[in-house]
């Protein structure tokens, strides 16, 4: 009716999944979220391609932000954020099979996990960088490999949170971005197996 491919159809769902403007649930359908979408306030996208950041720097950002605000999110959150928590990681193991409609859940429990933190600061900056995250990993989604261990870490992260012990949520963070980090690398050398992440002790600032 729209006359455009499924596929482009699938990526624009995508977008606005990752953007919180609507809700994938598996084996149900697509739905418009409640409330207004929580949309980054700059383009990071035209950041990065201005001031050249490269992928470690990214990671390097996420888990100094991320692994602080999982620890806020275990003393802060609501019985609101840990039900939207639980109900992304059902969906994360519903979808091993789809690595597409997995990375919308995985990037809605950390859209999440933001918003627990009580800090709408923290949340803003977590937004800036999510279209941008979402842009660059469904490039590469379909070479993951081993999700069910990436979904039982994202429970063990919910699990700390809920039972409210903020040192655990972020230890645990942190060895799933260092994870998710190595996992994108070999995603990456796939393609281009000459470029290769710079090891952290030949990183330089920019």
């Amino acid at each position: 009716m729209l006359n455009i491919s499924r596929a482009s159809l699938r990526t624009g769902i995508g977008y606005l999944a990752a953007m919180g403007v609507m809700k994938v649930r598996h084996g149900v359908g697509t739905f418009v979220a409640d409330g207004p979408p929580e949309l980054g306030k700059s383009s990071f996208d035209f950041m990065g391609a201005l001031y050249g950041f490269q992928p470690w720097q990214m990671f390097e950002a996420r888990l100094i932000l991320e692994s602080h605000m999982a620890a806020l999110a275990a003393e802060r959150g609501k019985e609101e954020h840990h039900s939207a928590l639980a109900e992304e990681v059902t969906e994360m193991y519903a979808t091993f099979d789809k690595p597409a409609e997995y990375l919308i859940h995985d990037i809605a429990f950390h859209r999440t996990i933001a918003r627990a933190s009580g800090n709408p600061i923290l949340a803003a900056l977590m937004e800036t960088i999510t279209s941008a995250l979402y842009d660059k990993r469904r490039k590469t989604a379909e070479r993951s490999r081993d999700l069910r261990e990436s979904a039982e870490l994202h429970r063990e992260i919910y699990k700390a949170i809920r039972a409210r012990k903020p040192e655990e949520a972020s230890r645990l963070m942190e060895k799933h971005l260092k994870m998710a980090e190595a996992a994108q690398g070999m995603e990456d050398q796939q393609v281009s197996p000459r470029k290769k992440t710079p090891p952290a002790e030949q990183r330089t600032p920019a």
